[in-house]
Order: C-alpha cells, then structure tokens, then sequence
C-alpha cells in the first residue's frame, strides 16, 4: 500500500477514535517501571508501562504486542475475557508505531517470554506514518542522518551510540568538576572571532547594528577569566567553523577547552590522558583495533556482538592493537620531520616551503599561505604514522600566535597535539601572557589576513588589555569531543555521533 494511502487509513481510524469520545494525544501517562527493569525483576504485582508498538500479532480473542520504551523491547498480552470486548475491538483501531500505555500483570509465555498480561490499555499517541522497513532495520545512511528519529526508532546500536556519548560527556565534567576546575559558559555569538585558525559564520544584530561571528573557539574568552583570578576553568560546548564537511568535520561540533593558571603544556599532557583515559573507562573501553582506519572496539568479526558490555556495535576485526592505557609516546615535529627526509630549517621561509609544497605535490601549493603548506605536509608525511598515542610537541611558532616560546628557542612554541590511529584530537600551549609580545603577534596575524589567509587571528585589542592586568602562567587544552567519540566506539564519520549533521537540505 502507498504511503499516501497508508496516511489515509489512519487518518481515518483517528477520527473513528475521536467518534468514541477517545483523546489519541492524552496529556500524560504513568509509566511505574521500565521493559528493562520488568525483564530483571520479574515484579509481582500491577505494573504500568508506556512504550511504541512494534509488531501486532492477533490470534483470535488473543493479541500479542510487542512494544518498546526507552530501555527495551517486552511482549503485551491482550485477551477478549480480561480487558472485555469493546477494549478488545477498539483495539483493531491501533497501529504499528502507535504509543501505548498498558496496565497489568507479569508473567511467563509457554516459550518462557516475559509478557505483561494487560487489564487497561489506553492510546497515548497515534502514529500517521508506518515505520521504516517494518521497524526492523532502516539502512539508507542518507535517510538516518536526515531523519534521526526513525534512526533511533529503527536502530538500537544507534541509541547505544548517543547513549554512551552522554557517559563519556558526563564523565570528562566529573573528572575536572574533581580536580579544582569549574565550569563556565562564554558568548557564543562574538565581535571578534579568535582562539583558533578557523574562518568564522557571520551574523547581523539588527538593535545594534553590528556584525557578530559565531564563536570558532572560546580561548580568548577563558583566559580573561584566568586573569580575572577563576585559576581552573573549562568550557564544553558547540563551536562553529565554516569550512568544509567531511567525515571528520561539521561545521557545528562540540570542543572541550580547559585552562590551569600556574601550569604549562606538560602539565596539559598529563591533563589530557587523564581525561581520555577517564571517558574510556566509563564505558569499558580500554584498547581500540584499527585496519585500514576501520576503528572498533573489540576484536570482533563484522556484526558478531561482543560477550562483554564494551560495546553493542557492528565490529570488524582489527590487526593492530591500541592499548588506551599503555605508554604514550612524545614525539617532538622536528624530529617527525627530519624522519620524513625534511630539513626542518626549511619550514620557517615561506620560499622553501612552497619548494617543499610543489616536491610533495601539494595541490595549489602557489596560492595557498604558508602554514597551510606546512599542514599538508604534515598530514602527508607524519600523520598517517601516529597510531599509538603520540604526543607532538614543540611546533613552529608562526603557526601558534597566543602560544609561549620556548626560552632557548624563540622560534618554537611550547605546543603539542595529540595524535591516536592517525587522527588529531587534542591541541594545547603553554599560553603566551606577554602583552607586548601578544599584540606583536596579533599584528602579524592582521598583515597575514591582508594577504589573503581568511583564517589568520584577528587583534583583540581587549583580549590585549586584559594581558596588561596580568595573567599568570597557564596552560590551555582543548580536546574535540566527537572525535573522541568516533575513536572510542569504533566509528567512521563525525555524522554518527551527531545526533542531526549538517546537511545540504532536500524537499522530504
């Protein structure tokens, strides 16, 4: 049957409803357990569950429902003698995808099923659509990123996905909320977009008649608050970018950035692994397997379910092992460079670069500013090497304008980010805290962007002036969070952990 004529049919059992002096959309249900707790527990007694409707199976006088609330899936019992036969044929009124709420009994099927023996049952909500597939699988990727809600209707590995999310979310909050740090919330919607290499969205505040930019880091707004005497302070939450979409970036994502006054970038590193070792640990994770950057959770066969609760995930086997909780290494970049054959004197002119870009086959190498050569260079030749966790240190500093110099070598930042299975998830400093020196910075970064790098810092001369108060030395991390994600449940997309991806839209 078409859709169109589906719609039809139900529309037409609505209003039958209705003529029945039945609400289909009732203001509340009391819901007294849970399908997974019923499972558990075997209650006796009453119990009342609400949950959507799966599956339909009418025997006569008798009719099995399958049902499913937010913790799992529990089989209904509706029989002619105990709910009476007007409940019994109103029934005939409810379809697949339906809420219901159910009042009754537990008890065990002749198959040992677990099953409510319903005496009420009441329509909470009446679904117009059928579900996807018959609710047993939806499989267009195009379709689940789009409508995430049949996603979550259709898949359960998908709810597991967003549900260990929130763990891992919640336990990096926990972690700092216990070492001194708090957190804080900064103007998301900003005059002055700063804190990262990034271009900015651009939106227009009509009162003021101003432009403002959406965040694309809150930096230089944590680090006021370091001057302002709040000595531990973090900040997770959205940040925006515009730039391209791939399977590693939305241009809307979530960052964790953390700043300790008193500390430096070694400091950070330890913060760091002690934070990802912490959202690893809540939920049971304690090595990833990669194979051709395929990443899971256990060393499974693809779809084997594992034995232990680490994950419900579709798995595929891994070759090599990432021990999350063994050594992780320190790698310096010139040291990665000089391995890859470079002479790293030659990243610091801007001619030798483009030399290096134009060897190496960087695509526009002519056009493009020099720390995005040396980006495509990096990624080129060091980062498909860093699969154990690696830690790259001590980067050039014009590619680093808010970062401190090293005291015996001004032209290096004392900076690291850090690398697992090839992909970039953490980046820190030992923060730079001399105005002058900042400004100075600043006004190269203006001279770059005059030359046509639309993602060089803009000056903050406010960010500069609360310098001139005084901020102690302080190390600075940020760590994005849905990478991390992507890294400890074996994903491959950044739209998989997303519960709504950007997309470009469509007419549904």
């Amino acid at each position: 049957m078409a859709e169109d004529e589906l719609v039809i049919q139900r529309l037409e059992k609505l209003q039958r409803l209705k003529n029945c002096n039945i609400n289909p959309y009732p203001t509340k249900f009391l819901s007294t357990t849970t399908a997974e707790k019923i499972h558990k527990e075997k209650p006796e007694g009453n119990v009342a569950l609400g949950g959507r409707i799966l599956t339909i199976r009418k025997m006569g006088k008798a009719t099995f429902v399958t049902v499913k609330d937010a913790t799992a899936k529990i089989q209904l019992y509706i029989k002619q003698d105990i709910v009476g036969i007007d409940n019994y044929n109103l029934f005939e009124l409810f379809d697949i995808g339906d809420f219901i709420g159910v009042e009754g009994t537990v008890f065990k099927t002749r198959t040992s099923e677990t099953t409510i023996k319903a005496e009420k049952f009441q329509l909470l909500s009446k679904s117009l659509k059928s579900l996807p597939e018959k609710w047993h699988g939806l499989k267009d990727v195009e379709t689940r990123y789009r409508q995430r809600y049949l996603d979550l209707i259709s898949n359960d590995d998908v709810a597991e996905i967003f549900k260990k999310r929130a763990k891992i979310i919640s336990s990096i909050r926990n972690y700092l909320d216990g070492n001194g740090f708090i957190e804080v919330e900064t103007p998301v919607m900003q005059s002055i977009p700063g804190g990262a290499a990034a271009k900015p969205f651009i939106t227009h505040h009509n009162a003021l008649d101003i432009d403002l930019y959406l965040r694309i880091a809150p930096e230089l707004y944590l680090k006021r608050l370091i001057v302002g005497g709040l000595e531990r302070v973090y900040e997770l939450g959205r940040t925006f970018r515009n730039e391209g979409i791939s399977i590693r970036h939305n241009p809307e994502f979530t960052i964790l950035e953390v700043y300790q006054g008193y500390a430096d970038y070694n400091d950070m590193m330890a913060l760091c692994k002690n934070i990802i070792q912490e959202a690893a640990n809540s939920i049971g994770v304690s090595k990833i397997f990669i194979e051709e950057k395929e990443l899971t959770t256990e060393t499974l066969k693809h779809g084997e379910v594992p034995k232990n609760n680490n994950s419900v995930l579709p798995c595929f086997s891994g070759k090599k092992e990432i021990d999350l909780f063994g050594d992780w290494k320190r790698l310096s970049i010139e040291s990665a460079f000089t391995e890859a054959g470079i002479n790293f004197a030659d990243i610091f002119s801007e001619d030798n670069l483009k030399k290096l870009g134009q060897e190496f086959q960087i695509e526009n190498y002519q056009n493009i500013p020099a720390r995005k050569i040396f980006d495509h260079l990096f990624d080129k030749l060091v980062k498909p090497k860093l699969t154990e966790p690696t830690f790259v240190v001590d980067w050039p500093k014009f590619l680093c304008p808010l970062a401190k110099s090293k005291p015996e070598r001004p032209e290096i930042a004392e900076r690291f980010e850090l690398y697992i299975a090839g992909e970039e998830l953490a980046n820190a400093y030992s923060e730079l805290n001399d105005p002058v020196e900042q400004k100075k910075r600043f006004e190269e970064q203006v001279k770059e962007r005059e030359k046509g790098d639309d993602e060089a810092e803009f000056l903050d001369d406010d960010y500069v002036k609360a310098l001139e108060y005084g901020m102690p030395p302080t190390g600075g991390l940020g760590i994005g969070i849905d990478r991390l994600v992507i890294l400890l449940l074996g994903q491959e997309s950044i739209k998989d952990v997303i519960l709504f991806p950007l997309l470009k839209p469509v007419k549904l």
